[in-house]
């Protein structure tokens, strides 16, 4: 908007400088690639990221199988037990052997980390497999892939805005020292005579 007042102001204004109609062509064509070319890029980059991410959830579903496992014995909890995946990242989760068939028939026994508060022998509960059968993170769900399509779309048109503003930073800053150099040398033309009567007659 700034841009728009300044083009307007310098309208048929006999003081207006030709680099300070530069400037605000600058600063209005920044303002003009923000508002528009960054939101594309950022919707270009999130449609991407969205394919990229539901294909990664659909391949993760389809190669991840979620089993029964049965808790064989409690183990000692370890200080560092703590969910991953868990919303606050604080969740404390206990320590088991447990054991399980996979998907294609086999045994598996193994330490595993549940969310059960007081595991005993026989407790059941739900781990993820791969079709071996062996242990693996639970899949990506569809929603999660949506939110994070949506930041990285959203993160890459930011990106773009501040880069076009550094770019617009970076051209007037480099219009300014051309005006000063001309101003310098304008004065050192003028510097002998300055204050003198009848200087320049």
């Amino acid at each position: 908007m700034r841009a728009i007042r300044g083009l307007w102001r310098w309208r048929g204004n006999p003081l207006c400088r030709a680099s300070d109609l530069a400037e605000a062509w600058v600063a209005l064509t920044a303002l003009v690639l923000m508002l528009s070319v960054a939101p594309v890029i950022g919707a270009l980059v999130g449609g991407a990221a969205q394919s990229a991410l539901q294909r990664s959830v659909r391949e993760q579903h389809e190669s991840r199988h979620r089993v029964t496992a049965t808790v064989v014995r409690p183990l000692e909890r370890s200080p560092l037990s703590v969910d991953p995946e868990g919303t606050s990242g604080e969740d404390l989760r206990s320590r088991v052997l447990a054991g399980w068939t996979g998907p294609d028939g086999s045994r598996h026994e193994a330490p595993v980390l549940v969310g059960l508060n007081d595991p005993r022998s026989g407790d059941r509960f739900a781990i993820w497999t791969d079709a071996r059968g062996r242990e693996v993170a639970r899949p990506l769900d569809s929603a999660t892939a949506t939110t994070h399509a949506v930041l990285a779309g959203f993160g890459t048109a930011v990106a773009a805005a501040a880069l076009v503003e550094a770019l617009r930073r970076i051209v007037v800053w480099r219009m300014v020292r051309r005006r000063y150099a001309r101003l310098e040398q304008e004065w050192e033309r003028a510097g002998p005579d300055w204050g003198l009567t009848g200087a320049g007659s």
